[in-house]
C-alpha cells in the first residue's frame, strides 16, 4: 500500500510541476522532492520522464458512456445533448490536467497519440448514440460525418475551456442543427 501511495504522490507532484513549469523544464529531482520520495523511486515507477505524461493521460476521466444511459429513442438532439452534458461534467474535474496534456501534445508523440485515441473513442461514441437514437434508420455515411463533426466540436470545446473560467454555453443550437441536418436529408426520420 505504501508503494501505491508513493506512486500517487509522484503523479500528483509531476502534474503540478508540469503545469507550473512545463514538462521539459521540470527535472525528476524536483518531482521527487515535491512528492517526498527518493529520486530513484520516481525512476522505479516511471522508467522515463515521458512515462509520467503517459500515466497522466490515463488519469483523464473515462469518456466511454453507454448509449443506453443517454439515448432518448427518436430524439437525436436530446440524446446528443445528454451525451455532451455528461462529457462536460466528467471533463470539469480534470481541467488542469487536460490543459497540461493539450499543451504537451505538441511536442510529445505519446501524449498526442493518446489524445487522438480518445478522440476516436469519442467519434465512435457519438456514432453509437445517433444510431441508437434513430434505430439505425440513417445512412451510415451521414452518421459518420455528423459523428466526426460533433466529436471535433466537443474536443475543441474542452481544449479551449482552459482559456476561460467555465465551459462555453451549452451546444443545444448546434445539436439541433446536426439532428435536423441528419433527418431532413434522409426523409424526415426522427430528430
Amino acid at each position: 500500500m505504501k508503494d501505491d501511495s508513493a506512486k500517487e504522490r509522484i503523479l500528483r507532484a509531476a502534474e503540478a510541476l508540469f503545469v507550473e513549469s512545463g514538462f521539459d523544464a521540470t527535472p525528476t529531482s524536483r518531482i521527487a522532492e515535491r512528492a517526498g520520495v527518493p529520486k530513484g523511486l520516481v525512476h522505479y515507477y516511471f522508467k522515463r520522464k515521458a512515462d509520467l505524461l503517459t500515466a497522466l493521460v490515463e488519469r483523464l476521466p473515462e469518456e466511454r458512456i453507454e448509449p443506453a444511459n443517454v439515448v432518448i429513442p427518436g430524439d437525436v438532439a436530446g440524446s446528443l445533448g445528454r451525451l455532451v452534458r455528461e462529457l462536460d461534467r466528467r471533463f470539469t474535474g480534470s481541467r488542469v490536467l487536460s490543459h497540461l496534456l493539450w499543451r504537451e501534445a505538441d511536442t510529445h508523440h505519446a501524449v498526442r497519440d493518446a489524445l487522438l485515441e480518445r478522440f476516436q473513442i469519442l467519434v465512435r461514441q457519438v456514432r453509437a448514440v445517433i444510431v441508437t437514437a434513430t434505430g439505425g434508420s440513417l445512412p451510415i455515411a451521414d452518421v459518420d460525418s455528423a459523428s466526426g463533426l460533433l466529436a471535433r466540436a466537443v474536443t475543441h470545446r474542452h481544449a479551449t475551456a482552459r482559456h476561460a473560467d467555465a465551459l462555453p454555453s451549452d451546444m443545444d443550437a448546434e445539436l439541433k442543427f446536426i439532428a435536423n441536418a441528419l433527418t431532413s436529408r434522409n426523409g424526415g426520420a426522427p430528430a
